[in-house]
């Protein structure tokens, strides 16, 4: 883990409204590049991503759908707030309990006759596993008629779900948005595409990122399911071996393009689960650029941030990022992390 994270963001910087809430479009949010082997930044707008990219370059986008995992329930008088957090099955989610004072065989009665029982404990603590009384698309309908998105702290306006999705998501899964992808439209997906840069998909269903109380998933063990298919593992080896830079929107990518490598460093085709911890000194294979969004000194994502750059070179941005008031979280400003010198 990165040895020094001095820095705090402080409460003005969190982004707490949408883009299209404060008046601008989605892809007018600003961009920090950074030169990953030197460490020059630059500061632009997410709009002008296609003058850090070129033909050949190849950009990974997870196109998972959020959903809304938040569902309100009783327990006698008492109100109970679940966290969907993974699918287990088509009646089990792994999930977080608000009243964590619950325990294995008690159950929650939710809206729609719907009831959800403890049936033991999740893959880490503070998680449990909930059976669901419903399964399959009447389980599904359930969870999007009475759910709600995860609103964390820093939100104090319930946005609607569709807030919280990517223009191009499709398959639906994540319980919190794959936010670096936010920031696009389809215009600008289009110019890159008429610059040459191509664009990949796959899916990979984030899972809850915290667990309140200072609480946050071990990074160790962190299973999140995920699909690559034929399409996007082809064009990863292409660019790869044709010298273009395969660029992941997002930590959810670089996890699952670097499990799907395999020994002769090819990405394959493939679905599953990844328990990937990628961190300082992790050998990338597949990826060799990241846009991300800014994340806070407790995310383990800046510990994949230290795979890609010197951790130095990356806090002395951060810094940057913090003095020229960039915004944080899903509905923030992003950074792009990419050698600008590669051909």
């Amino acid at each position: 883990m990165m040895a020094t994270r001095s820095f705090q963001v402080p409460k003005y910087l969190d982004a707490s409204t949408p883009a299209e809430y404060r008046g601008i479009n989605r892809d007018h949010v600003r961009l920090m590049t950074l030169d990953k082997v030197t460490g020059e930044s630059f500061h632009h707008y997410f709009d002008q991503l296609d003058s850090s990219l070129r033909a050949g370059d190849l950009l990974v986008l997870n196109n998972s759908r959020t959903i809304p995992p938040v569902l309100k329930g009783k327990r006698g008088k008492q109100t109970i707030e679940i966290r969907l957090s993974r699918k287990l099955s088509d009646h089990e989610w792994e999930a977080l309990i608000i009243e964590d004072t619950l325990n294995v065989g008690e159950k929650i009665d939710l809206p729609g006759e719907l009831t959800a029982t403890i049936i033991g404990k999740g893959n880490e603590a503070p998680l449990m596993i909930l059976s669901f009384s419903k399964s399959g698309l009447v389980l599904s309908d359930a969870i999007y008629r009475y759910g709600e998105p995860v609103y964390y702290e820093y939100i104090k306006t319930p946005w609607p779900l569709e807030m919280y999705q990517t223009v191009y998501a499709s398959v639906p899964g994540s319980v919190e948005m794959p936010s670096a992808g936010r920031a696009f439209s389809w215009k600008l997906l289009n110019r890159l595409q008429q610059k040459g840069v191509k664009i990949a998909y796959l899916q990979l269903h984030a899972g809850l990122s915290y667990y309140g109380h200072d609480r946050w998933p071990d990074p160790s063990n962190h299973p999140e399911t995920f699909c690559i298919p034929e399409e996007t593992a082809a064009l990863v080896n292409t660019a790869k071996k044709d010298k273009g830079r395969v660029i992941a929107v997002g930590t959810t990518v670089v996890r699952a393009l670097e499990t799907a490598v395999n020994h002769t460093g090819y990405v394959e085709a493939q679905e599953g689960i990844t328990r990937l911890y990628i961190q300082k000194g992790y050998p990338l294979r597949a990826v060799d650029g990241l846009l991300t969004g800014f994340h806070e000194p407790e995310a383990s994502h800046l510990d994949l941030l230290s795979a890609f750059i010197d951790e130095k070179l990356l806090m002395k941005a951060y810094e940057e990022a913090l003095s020229a008031e960039y915004l944080w979280h899903e509905f923030g400003d992003m950074n792009l992390i990419l050698s600008m010198g590669e051909k």
